[in-house]
């Protein structure tokens, strides 16, 4: 086992599936199993899930819920994925618990460095939810800042393609895919990766940060297991 503490970052909108919006009960039990598999190797395991599918945080004004108003309650659909996914970790034997950058007793309590830790050791998948509890943060910049804290080994980044390519490969079917890329020939080049904020915490803190197609099966064992998945993108 190559990584022996993970952050996974998954988006909102992946848990919706095929639909636009809300919880596809198929697709996240496909990535609750795909955690199971990791869980079972020994790899500890902590999760920071987007809110997407359910409410996207606004930029600028809209009418009379404004930015902050707004985060907050993209803070709370993360939430909800949080408790979903906690509920069918819990159905396949695998204990979980969330913690949140907002305290929502009895949901979930608050998020410390020394508490998820502690859950971690103890054989828990921890379920980061509430961001990081700030207006004006993405989920992106949450789960670099957790992964920070908890001292990951890697921060896993599932998306719906297969790495990191110098321009959008369902846009433009000549762009280049790449294996591995440093931090500071990615910023160069402008590529978008995580935003600025996530990704400079990666770099700053020399966190390696893996891009990878997360729904096909296999790939987040192959990544825990040390085979090349995805584009790995460090210091």
């Amino acid at each position: 086992m190559k990584y022996k503490r993970i952050l996974l970052k998954l988006s909102g909108e992946s848990l919706a599936g095929g639909n636009r919006y809300g919880i596809d009960p198929q697709k996240l039990e496909e990535y609750a199993r795909e955690i199971q598999s990791v869980h079972h190797l020994g790899a500890q395991v902590a999760i920071v899930l987007g809110g997407g599918n359910i409410f996207r945080g606004l930029k600028g004004n809209c009418g009379p819920i404004d930015r902050v108003q707004g985060d907050y309650m993209g803070m709370l659909a993360t939430v909800i994925n949080s408790l979903g996914l906690k509920a069918v970790l819990e159905s396949l034997g695998i204990p979980a618990v969330v913690l949140g950058g907002l305290v929502i007793d009895p949901v979930c309590e608050k998020m410390s460095r020394k508490q998820a830790i502690h859950y971690l050791e103890k054989g828990n998948v921890v379920i980061i939810s509430g961001g990081t509890g700030n207006p004006f943060f993405t989920t992106d910049s949450a789960a670099a800042l957790r992964a920070v804290e908890i001292k990951a080994d890697v921060l896993l980044k599932g998306t719906r393609v297969d790495g990191v390519y110098s321009a959008d490969p369902e846009n433009d079917p000549t762009a280049i895919r790449y294996d591995t890329i440093s931090f500071d020939e990615a910023y160069t080049k402008g590529l978008n990766i995580m935003d600025l904020t996530a990704f400079t915490l990666c770099s700053e803190n020399n966190l390696p940060l893996i891009v990878f197609d997360v729904n096909v099966h296999g790939n987040l064992l192959k990544i825990v297991s040390g085979e090349p998945v995805g584009t790995l993108v460090a210091p």
